[in-house]
C-alpha cells in the first residue's frame, strides 16, 4: 500500500515503518513528536465483512500513534517504549475515504506515559476516540 518514499520524513532516524503493520495497513505519519502525532489510513482495505472501517482497524491505527510519540519521549531518558495498554470507543461507521488520527498526550512521565487518540473521517467527524498507555523499560541489547 504505501512505501518508503510516502513516508514524510515526519519520523525520527531509526524509526522505520517498512515491513510493519503501518506499511500494510496504509498508515501514513505526516507529523511526529512527543507532543503529537497525526497520520492518515485509508478505510479501503481495512474493512470488516459489512464494509465498515474495522474496530481493530482503528485501534491499531491508535496504538501505533501513541506508540510513536511515547518512543520519541522516552528516547531522552535512554528508553524505548512498550503498549500495555489500550482502550477504544468506536462512535460512528465509516465506509469510504480516509481517517485520520490525532495524538495527544495525556501524560509523559520518566516512566509511563498516556495518549488520548481521535479519529477521525473526511468530513472531520469523530468515528474513534482511544487511550494507550505505554511502560518506558532500558532498550534491550542489540542483537
Amino acid at each position: 500500500m504505501s512505501d518508503q518514499s510516502t513516508q514524510p520524513t515526519a519520523l525520527p532516524p531509526g524509526m522505520d515503518v517498512e515491513g510493519t503493520l503501518l506499511s500494510l495497513m496504509g498508515i501514513v505519519v505526516s507529523e511526529a513528536s512527543p507532543e503529537r502525532v497525526v497520520a492518515t489510513m485509508p478505510v479501503k482495505g481495512n474493512t470488516q465483512p459489512y464494509g465498515l472501517l474495522h474496530g481493530g482497524a482503528s485501534c491499531v491505527l491508535a496504538e501505533s500513534l501513541g506508540s510513536i510519540g511515547s518512543a520519541m519521549h522516552a528516547a531522552q531518558y535512554g528508553k524505548v517504549a512498550v503498549g500495555v495498554d489500550i482502550n477504544a470507543t468506536h462512535h460512528r461507521a465509516v465506509r469510504e475515504g480516509t481517517v485520520t488520527g490525532v495524538a495527544t498526550p495525556i501524560y509523559l512521565g520518566r516512566t509511563t506515559t498516556s495518549y488520548e487518540i481521535v479519529v477521525t473521517d473526511d468530513r472531520d467527524k469523530r468515528v474513534c476516540t482511544a487511550r494507550i498507555t505505554c511502560q518506558l523499560i532500558q532498550a534491550p541489547p542489540a542483537k
